[in-house]
């Protein structure tokens, strides 16, 4: 393993630790973090049912933070290191706040926007384009959101069950 695999991995092993904090909120496990020069920017996990807020996904999160620390919208010469694959509307915050690299763990084969449903990310048509790594940790990643989501089912099969 490269030295860039390795800090890749251990980056995500923190948004792992930060999807466990929506996990405990009841909200979809995703976790950020935005890292510069081995150093914590920004982080954040998911939080749009607590927070009533559309946009409180983790990546927005954790790009406010970096940007709030870098008293600038533009957040260049970092990485953003999270457990799912951003949607649209994250991918294009990171390319509006002009984020260098972004490695994702898990594919998100339904809203994806950085590769599985569409390419925002690298779009040749937009002012910036992201480099990108999928499938970080993905084992580990998929995991969190499908155990969440087994969980989420059983729970509402339990509930119809004790209503019926």
């Amino acid at each position: 393993m490269n030295e860039q695999n390795s800090q890749d991995e251990f980056w995500m092993r923190h948004a792992l630790a930060l999807a466990q904090k929506a996990e405990q909120m009841n909200e979809i496990p995703v976790g950020a973090v935005i890292v510069s020069d081995d150093t914590i920017i920004g982080e954040g996990w998911n939080t749009p049912i607590t927070d009533h807020d559309p946009s409180a996904h983790a990546e927005m999160k954790a790009l406010r933070l970096a940007a709030r620390q870098r008293e600038n919208y533009r957040v260049i010469d970092a990485t953003l290191y999270v457990t799912l694959e951003p949607c649209p509307m994250c991918a294009g915050a990171l390319v509006h706040g002009r984020i260098t690299r972004l490695v994702f763990g898990a594919f998100d084969e339904k809203t994806g926007a950085a590769g599985s449903v569409m390419q925002l990310c690298r779009h040749e048509a937009l002012n910036h384009q992201i480099e990108v790594t999928g499938g970080v940790l993905a084992e580990s990643c998929g995991a969190v959101i499908s155990n969440f989501f087994k969980r989420r089912r059983a729970e509402k099969k339990q509930l119809k069950r004790g209503i019926s």
